[in-house]
């Protein structure tokens, strides 16, 4: 038997023990999980700075450094979101459904934790504490596998929560991490069907694909965002700008940044120059069609038809001029990625359009496709963000980590 498959098998057998733990245990364990977090944060810090130097020695962009980058500040955040985790209202057997049948059974349709719930993921260290928090509190055995470029980071902080959470009263191995990064590993993991209940990857393109094309296990598709901004006819301009900046330059390395820009041509000539000089100011390198280019503002790459679907993850922008609001819902419906789409505008028929045509996980009229968050939407930490359509979509916070079943009380019914 490999070691990937005993992970596995002791992942099933603290699921059922997890089962069985109740919300107050549950909730002193991510208690203990935050504390714990501050308390190593100098061991934490220490296996960061590894995977740091070896990502700068190997030329990764600054984006990707950003996200790989913890400090106190950082490790203090993660803690508060763990313990914040304990406040939220526990979804384990909560009613979902129910209805007395005509024999006179009482039915009810309950929420129960998944099982064990594995997650492979690239590089950002914070996942590792995420996904464990929310699989202790929906009752679920989590096993994680972080990628190459953070796994110091993600080792360290799996075993500081894995050992605070078995102290607190939960079963051993509730929280384990694939200490191997070969592709092997994540291969094996996808191949245990029965064993784990659902894998969720949450990374580039290349990660996700692999795990929808090949995995044996049920797979909730995450996160590949490209995100676009259109400026209607109707947009004001001031308000465009601002929004287009900060969905573009906030925090570009991220799934809910937005990767196009499309302007009505109505516009082009008054509210788009602004914003060429803004992105510019701010070092984003701009690839767009022939109108944009006309415009003669600084330098713009022409663009490719790989643009229109490229995540860049980068101070990058694709940037097409659009005849009108249906050129603009037909090209994101060709090359978005369902994750977050905006428009600006002050039309109201317009943004019922949009917001009924557009198809993706959140959808907004007149704000920053960098809501997209399960902390913003109220929901806590977040597991992922769900760009299909089954079982979950959006921000995933803790009911996406359950699933129902149905409980029937009878007193002796048969069925004739």
């Amino acid at each position: 038997m490999t070691e990937i498959t005993q992970l596995a098998l002791r992942a099933r057998e603290a699921s059922r023990a997890l089962a069985r733990t109740s919300t107050t245990v549950r909730n002193g364990a991510l208690v203990a999980m935050a504390a714990a977090l501050l308390a190593h944060a100098d061991r934490i810090l220490a296996a960061n700075a590894v995977d740091m130097e070896a990502a700068r020695v190997a030329g990764t962009p600054a984006p990707l450094l950003d996200r790989l980058m913890l400090d106190e500040g950082r490790i203090a955040g993660i803690a508060s979101a763990v313990e914040a985790l304990a406040r939220e209202v526990d979804p384990i057997g909560q009613v979902v459904s129910g209805h007395r049948m005509p024999n006179g059974i009482q039915l009810r349709q309950v929420r129960v934790p998944l099982g064990v719930v594995a997650m492979i993921y690239e590089a950002r260290p914070n996942v590792t504490a995420d996904a464990a928090a929310l699989c202790v509190k929906t009752g679920n055995a989590a096993v994680l596998r972080g990628g190459s470029l953070a796994i110091h980071s993600c080792l360290a902080i799996s075993d500081v929560l894995a050992e605070a959470a078995t102290s607190a009263g939960l079963p051993e191995h509730a929280i384990q991490s694939i200490t191997s990064t070969d592709r092997a590993a994540a291969d094996e993991l996808m191949s245990l069907h029965g064993l784990i209940d659902v894998l969720i990857p949450r990374g580039g393109a290349g990660l996700i694909r692999n795990c929808v094309e090949n995995s044996r296990v049920p797979v909730i598709e995450t996160g590949v965002g490209n995100c676009h901004i259109y400026v209607h006819s109707a947009a004001d301009a001031e308000m465009a700008l601002r929004i287009v900046m900060n969905a573009k330059c906030q925090r570009p390395g991220v799934c809910n940044a937005a990767e196009s820009l499309l302007v009505d041509e109505a516009v082009c000539d008054t509210h788009l120059p602004a914003i060429l000089r803004a992105l510019h100011e701010a070092g984003v390198e701009l690839h767009g069609d022939e109108r944009t280019r006309a415009l003669g503002v600084g330098d713009v790459i022409p663009a490719t038809e790989q643009d229109w679907g490229t995540e860049y993850l980068d101070l990058k922008m694709s940037v097409k001029v659009v005849a009108g609001l249906d050129e603009a819902i037909a090209h994101i419906n060709t090359y978005g990625t369902q994750h977050s789409e905006a428009i600006v505008t002050g039309d109201y028929a317009a943004a019922e359009r949009f917001l009924d045509e557009i198809d993706a996980a959140a959808v907004y009229v007149n704000a920053s496709t960098r809501f997209t968050d399960g902390g913003e939407f109220g929901l806590g930490a977040e597991i992922g963000i769900s760009t299909q359509k089954l079982h979950a979509r959006g921000p995933m916070g803790l009911a996406a980590l359950t699933s129902t079943k149905y409980l029937a009380m009878g007193d002796g019914q048969v069925r004739p």
